[in-house]
């Protein structure tokens, strides 16, 4: 049994969210480097190195990529061969996210559903855990902006719509965001599982790499087809119009009830903002 004290932790996730607000991964702008060159439109191509440059200023001038610094989202794989010391988890994951927006000058968006009071502090965060094997502790920072995140959705569709009753949904959603997530997007869709479960797969999905595919063939293709279908849309970068509306789709995909066939999208913006450490 490996011990790993909260003071780790805390630290980890601290420096995670300030990185991720300010460091764009090279993934994402090799992404946006051939989004470039497969947009056919003008204006758009000068859009997508626009948001390059602003990337890139980000970086140099160690400042955030977007004023919109996101809801603290975190995924958290525990080993089941280590004891956590110090503080509950959880705990020790807000004082993180806590200490990360005060002290990278990150804009506080967490706020009371109603009165719309602002905690202050960026907290709480979300939380997900996962207990997995092994003797260390991987946490996955994923800041997501408002913009984007309202246009996430979960149906319950019945079996009969198939495939092509998620294609249809997802473009619905695409169509109906427009520029309103910041294209170009990445999409992650949950596919299976129940109401709940298929929100938490269309979030996954957006963790996958850029331009991985799903390692089964037939959904590898399916994804594909979808951001094939997006990008024929034509609400292009920024919405100004285009070839590039989405970078990537990503599907995961869990077994589901006989009767049912849940299904739920969740929309990232151009800035996809991830990173990930291993303790």
């Amino acid at each position: 049994m490996r011990e790993v004290h909260t003071d780790s932790i805390i630290s980890a996730v601290e420096s995670l969210f300030i990185d991720a607000n300010i460091n764009l991964s090279q993934g994402v702008f090799d992404a946006l480097d051939r989004a470039v060159e497969k947009e056919e439109s003008p204006v758009g191509k000068e859009v997508i190195r626009e948001l390059i440059n602003n990337a890139n200023i980000a970086k140099a001038e160690h400042m955030p990529i977007c004023q919109d610094t996101g809801l603290a989202v975190t995924f958290v794989e525990i080993g089941q061969e280590v004891h956590v010391v110090g503080e509950p988890l959880s705990e020790a994951i807000a004082e993180g996210v806590r200490r990360a927006y005060k002290n990278g000058y990150l804009r506080k968006s967490c706020c009371d559903p109603f009165s719309r009071k602002n905690t202050g502090d960026n907290t709480p965060p979300i939380i997900h855990t996962h207990i997995v094997p092994g003797d260390r502790i991987k946490i996955v920072a994923l800041p997501k902006g408002g913009g984007s995140e309202n246009y996430g959705e979960v149906r319950m569709l019945v079996p009969s719509q198939g495939k092509e009753g998620v294609k249809s949904f997802v473009l619905d959603m695409v169509t109906k965001g427009g520029p309103n997530p910041c294209p170009p997007i990445i999409v992650g869709v949950g596919i299976g599982g129940n109401f709940e479960t298929s929100a938490l797969l269309s979030k996954e999905a957006l963790m996958v790499p850029i331009g991985q595919r799903n390692p089964d063939p037939a959904t590898a293709s399916f994804e594909m087809d979808i951001l094939d279908a997006i990008n024929k849309t034509g609400i292009g970068p920024q919405g100004y119009g285009g070839t590039v509306t989405a970078l990537d789709v990503h599907i995961k995909m869990l077994p589901c009830h006989i009767a049912s066939l849940p299904a739920a999208v969740n929309i990232q913006c151009h800035a996809h903002r991830i990173k990930e450490i291993v303790i």
